[in-house]
């Protein structure tokens, strides 16, 4: 195995226009090649950058969501195949400015799953091509609509299984070991840690709506996931989002905040601005990295997991599987009254959860 030397990575922050048809991704794609050329170009003045992360929804933007769309008419109108022409030019800008790209879009799910959609990340090679596929394991409830491997969970293990592979994968590339955290699986501890269980030294977790940037739950969730697994979290946010391809004014929905956490939880760079179109850009150290983890007595963490004790703590289902293995998932309505509400009902009803004061003077006073 060769040493990696230093080499830096770069986040995009591109603009988006939300895609009403397939079509309409191609300007998306044209524009990522300008950001894409600018930020490799100013940032190898320091190191040659070897990683670029686009953000999730650069590709399509999320029309599905905003506008509430039936689940079949988007996985028909606007979802695309990956691998499928829109990766193929990914495939040629990864060739182009020589560096390993990783991105995502919404991907139709196949004869396998008719009429459905993942979210789906992916990494790119310069010299491979697509060389790994990670479907988002929990989409941002309660809008967002994509079908989780979980969702269809006794179909999806008869194919893929239920190891680390099957719902954590890692790249194993020659600038590192690359795992993708799709937005708010970065709020949930345990994704990331699946990622580090296979071995990833590099996470990149790819943008977040507000409010999470401004109150701070963006930065709190990256330095946490770096730290408590000694990793790399390259995190890029989107610029501003125009709605449609047409829509005049954009709105900057996601706040800025991209940033890159060294594995010791400590933020290497960060771009507050979020309007328009930027860029984070760091040095990658993976050398020193494992280094670090072989080395230090305390805070590589990972080595000290007490795996008994957590399979005590999810020894009971909360969120059901196979909600969607013979359904389509519902408009965000049914959602809020069918999932989201009856997941805080058994929250409550199991005694994890204590209801506030009002409701508990309403059930006594019946």
């Amino acid at each position: 195995m060769a040493k990696i030397e230093q080499y830096a990575a770069v986040g995009l922050s591109p603009t988006v226009w939300g895609a009403t048809e397939r079509s309409d991704i191609q300007k998306n794609l044209d524009h990522i090649h300008d950001n894409l050329k600018a930020a490799t170009w100013l940032s190898s003045l320091e190191l040659p950058v070897k990683l670029a992360v686009v953000p999730e929804g650069a590709l399509q933007g999320f029309t599905d969501e905003v506008f509430d769309m039936d689940h079949a008419t988007y996985a028909d109108e606007i979802a695309i195949d990956v691998p499928g022409d829109e990766t193929d030019t990914l495939c040629e800008y990864a060739k182009e400015f020589e560096t390993y790209i990783v991105a995502s879009a919404k991907e139709r799910a196949g004869s396998k799953f008719p009429n459905k959609f993942f979210n789906t990340a992916f990494v790119i090679s310069p010299d491979d091509g697509l060389v790994m596929k990670h479907r988002k394991v929990t989409p941002l409830l309660p809008v967002e609509r994509s079908v989780s491997p979980h969702d269809v969970w006794d179909a999806w293990v008869d194919e893929h299984g239920d190891d680390l592979d099957a719902f954590f994968p890692v790249a194993d590339t020659d600038i590192g070991r690359i795992g993708i955290s799709l937005a708010i699986e970065g709020a949930y501890p345990e994704y990331v840690r699946g990622l580090a269980m296979n071995g990833a030294e590099i996470v990149c977790r790819i943008s977040c709506p507000e409010p999470l940037v401004a109150n701070d739950g963006w930065r709190v969730q990256n330095r946490a996931r770096a730290l408590d697994n000694t990793a790399y979290v390259v995190a890029p946010n989107l610029g501003t989002y125009y709605l449609t391809p047409d829509e005049e004014t954009p709105v900057d929905t996601f706040g800025g905040g991209s940033m890159v956490v060294d594995y010791r939880g400590d933020v290497v760079a960060e771009h507050d601005y979020g309007a328009g179109s930027s860029y984070v850009g760091a040095p990658i150290d993976v050398e020193g990295l494992r280094e670090y983890r072989t080395s230090s007595p305390l805070t590589n963490w990972l080595k000290d997991l007490r795996t008994e004790l957590c399979q005590v703590v999810y020894d009971r289902e909360l969120y059901p599987k196979n909600r969607y293995l013979d359904e389509q998932p519902p408009h965000h309505d049914e959602y809020a009254e069918e999932v989201t509400q009856a997941r805080i009902d058994e929250m409550v009803d199991r005694d994890i959860w204590v209801p506030p004061y009002h409701e508990r003077e309403d059930e006594s006073s019946e």
